[in-house]
């Protein structure tokens, strides 16, 4: 790898700081990125970023829904039975695991774009508050 020095003045240094902290990134790996983003030509910035953005879109279909709210109702009647529940941890941890691959694509696809995850999800109309969310 190769070594390039930057002569950068107080407060840019800081902005760049400011910027890597503020994406849980270190300084140099913030400008790394930053510059391959802008070196990456325009075609392949809108094919990752439609990619991500299917990613972020995948979800539980809207009968996977319906059963998950169904299985969680018989499990707060104490209702369900052990097959029941054994789905249901088998959904749970189907959704759990989209939730994670949709965030990391947020993420991604936040950095893509120079944009904070929180102004992201608002333009995409998210909302990082699960109660409010709706999911199906």
């Amino acid at each position: 790898m190769t070594a390039i020095t930057l002569n950068l003045s107080p407060e840019l240094d800081q902005e760049l700081r400011t910027e890597a902290a503020r994406q849980g990134l270190e300084p140099d790996r913030y400008i790394i990125h930053t510059l391959q983003e802008r070196l990456q030509p325009k075609s392949d910035l809108k094919s990752t970023e439609s990619d991500l953005l299917q990613q972020i879109n995948i979800g539980f279909s809207a009968e996977t829904w319906i059963q998950y709210r169904a299985l969680i109702a018989k499990r707060q009647a104490e209702t369900l039975t052990s097959e029941e529940h054994e789905h249901l941890i088998q959904l749970s941890d189907r959704l759990e695991n989209l939730n994670v691959l949709r965030i990391q694509a947020l993420i991604q696809l936040a950095n893509l774009r120079n944009q904070s995850l929180s102004d992201l999800m608002q333009t995409l109309g998210i909302s990082p508050n699960p109660e409010i969310a709706d999911y199906a």
